[in-house]
């Protein structure tokens, strides 16, 4: 077999290859792996190609000792860090002699791990809050507030807020998995959007009236039919709006429209708009808005009941619903939340 022929037969594996023979120079290399090392490879010596500790470690084991070896290293190219599993392997057949090394990009494997490590490691923290909130007072009703009936109605009422303040986070956690379960199904029922509107404000009415804001409603005067699921509408639009009424400020207008055009969909698109006159965000803070459990004021945030997870169960609601989730905001002069769907023809 000609360098050419393993090159043409190592090209339609969609890995890196490098094929090194009994004499320390590459015999062969795949597409794959002149776009990590280079065009032009043949013939050179492995080090002068390779030049990873970890990987030249890989082959000289693979080539002296018979051995093969399996090892991970991290990379970095102009855009992110990378990580690839090295597998170098004896190669001892009569055409060849040498070592055939492999480079696979494991980084999503990693990414999804450590996206699990801190997936359980913000529950534990947010539950550990409220539990040891509880723990404690349990034991000072036990003893020193045993016969004070004034602190034993002071500790229960935080300790039913702590329990609701779990009772939510759970909540959203079961909500958070469903969607995801689901967000690969696009829906196919037809819901009547200004219908969901309304009785998202209707809903939160009292909680505006009660922090101040006055919530207006626009767009909705006639029938918006678009495809989805109604379940999970509502609890797009009720999030944003009482994300508006309640970390829009005091005294605040927050206003809720809808149009029946926008360009961002390639397709007819349904615009629902919720805007407050708040302090505004941080711009820097934007792109991690809807990460899981990121807060922008957790302080605030866990003081009005949000469990971190609000927004990234609407993204990937909207996700489902093949529609697209905007946030603009400006400090000092409020916020916009904008979800665009794909009404139909």
């Amino acid at each position: 077999m000609t360098p050419e022929q393993a090159a043409s037969l190592m090209d339609a594996v969609p890995m890196a290859l490098v094929l090194i023979g009994r004499d320390e120079r590459v015999i062969a290399a795949n597409k794959v792996s002149q776009g990590l090392f280079g065009n032009n490879l043949e013939g050179r010596h492995y080090i002068t190609v390779l030049r990873q500790p970890a990987v030249l470690d890989c082959v000289e084991r693979a080539l002296k000792a018979g051995e093969t070896t399996e090892k991970q290293f991290p990379s970095r190219d102009a855009t992110r860090d990378t990580t690839y599993q090295v597998i170098a392997t004896p190669v001892r057949t009569e055409i060849v002699r040498g070592a055939l090394l492999s480079l696979e990009d494991i980084t999503h494997v990693q990414e999804a791990t450590q996206m699990r490590r801190d997936f359980v490691a913000n529950v534990s923290h947010e539950l550990r809050t409220p539990l040891t909130a509880l723990l404690g007072f349990i034991e000072t009703l036990r003893g020193p507030a045993r016969d004070d009936p004034a602190a034993q109605e002071r500790f229960l009422e935080i300790m039913a807020r702590e329990a609701e303040r779990m009772n939510r986070l759970i909540h959203d956690l079961l909500s958070l998995s469903r969607v995801e379960a689901e967000e690969r199904m696009r829906p196919t029922d037809m819901v009547d959007l200004a219908s969901l509107l309304t009785s998202a404000s209707t809903t939160l009415g009292q909680t505006a009236a009660d922090h101040g804001v006055e919530l207006s409603l626009t767009g909705v005067e006639e029938s918006l039919q678009v495809p989805g699921d109604a379940d999970q509408l509502l609890q797009v639009f009720t999030n944003l709006i009482e994300n508006a009424i309640k970390y829009g400020g005091g005294r605040a207008e927050v206003n809720v429209s809808v149009s029946e055009r926008d360009p961002a969909l390639r397709g007819p698109a349904v615009r629902v708009e919720v805007k407050d006159d708040g302090d505004g965000i941080d711009p820097l803070q934007l792109p991690r808005l809807t990460e899981r459990f990121y807060r922008v004021d957790s302080h605030r945030s866990r003081e009005i009941g949000g469990t971190g997870l609000g927004l990234a169960i609407v993204k990937h609601i909207v996700n489902r619903h093949r529609g697209r989730l905007r946030i603009e905001s400006t400090q000092g002069q409020g916020s916009r939340f904008v979800v665009i769907l794909p009404a139909p023809e």
